[in-house]
């Protein structure tokens, strides 16, 4: 098994692990990374019933956006799990400054450790942190075992077009990601493909320049990492680019059949 740099790293689309302690630095000026808390809210409402009393697991959760968003808006319990420290520390500030404390725990640990001893959950969110537990039939398999009866599991991620000719070793096309959930005895019951307009270019565009000034800064006081910032700039330029032009993304809720 990757260890936990490695795997955080994969995750932020990173090809060095290196970059792993300078990663919030880096992400500072974020607190959504990734994944709309807007898009969530809607296909719980849509799916799910009696909010308040739903108990949320939001894994690899980042800075606490979608967590904290959820519990404000339905006002349900939600823990989230993540392996950086400083974004935990982020996440328990931003669920004070929203007023839901109460309802939003954070944890810092390896989330792929840490499932082997959680309790089921009615929702189970994976917001845009790519294939941490293996592949999909692998993914829903060990997270079905959390998922109480008549859950939910929403996913932020991407797919590509069968018909496309581009590959990316961390994308299926589609056929193969429903192939591999159909495997797991879970079905994709709906799906919000994000809306690539010129308000998703700006959007992305913001926060390239954001991580290429932050890694610019850091170039500065660590000029023998130079190197290490400069391809971790690129790697995200492919990214975004790949993001906009070569991939569906997507928020998915699959249920077990």
């Amino acid at each position: 098994m990757k260890s936990l740099e490695e795997s955080i790293a994969t995750a932020m689309d990173a090809e060095n692990t290196e970059i792993f302690p300078y990663l919030p630095y880096i992400l500072q000026d974020f607190w959504d990374l990734g994944s709309s808390p807007a898009d969530m809210i809607a296909l719980i409402e849509k799916h799910a019933t009696n909010y308040s009393s739903l108990k949320i697991l939001d894994l690899g959760c980042g800075k606490g956006a979608v967590s904290v968003k959820i519990a404000e808006k339905l006002h349900c319990e939600c823990l989230g799990i993540d392996g950086i420290k400083e974004f935990i520390e982020y996440a328990d500030k931003k669920a004070v400054e929203y007023k839901v404390e109460h309802l939003c725990r954070f944890e810092q640990a390896d989330i792929r450790e840490k499932i082997n001893e959680l309790p089921t959950f009615d929702v189970i969110i994976l917001g845009a942190i790519g294939q941490v537990f293996g592949n999909y039939y692998e993914t829903l398999t060990k997270l079905r075992k959390c998922l109480k009866k008549g859950g939910l599991i929403l996913i932020d991620d991407a797919y590509i077009d069968d018909l496309s000719t581009f590959s990316h070793p961390a994308v299926l096309k589609k056929s193969e990601l429903l192939h591999q959930i159909n495997e797991a005895n879970m079905e994709l019951i709906d799906e919000l493909p994000t809306k690539e307009t010129q308000e998703t270019s700006v959007k992305y565009e913001r926060e390239f320049n954001s991580i290429k000034q932050r890694c610019d800064e850091l170039t500065e006081k660590y000029p023998e990492k130079k190197s290490l910032f400069e391809n971790y700039v690129q790697k995200q330029d492919e990214e975004y680019d790949n993001l906009e032009t070569k991939m569906v993304c997507l928020t998915m809720a699959i249920r077990a059949k």
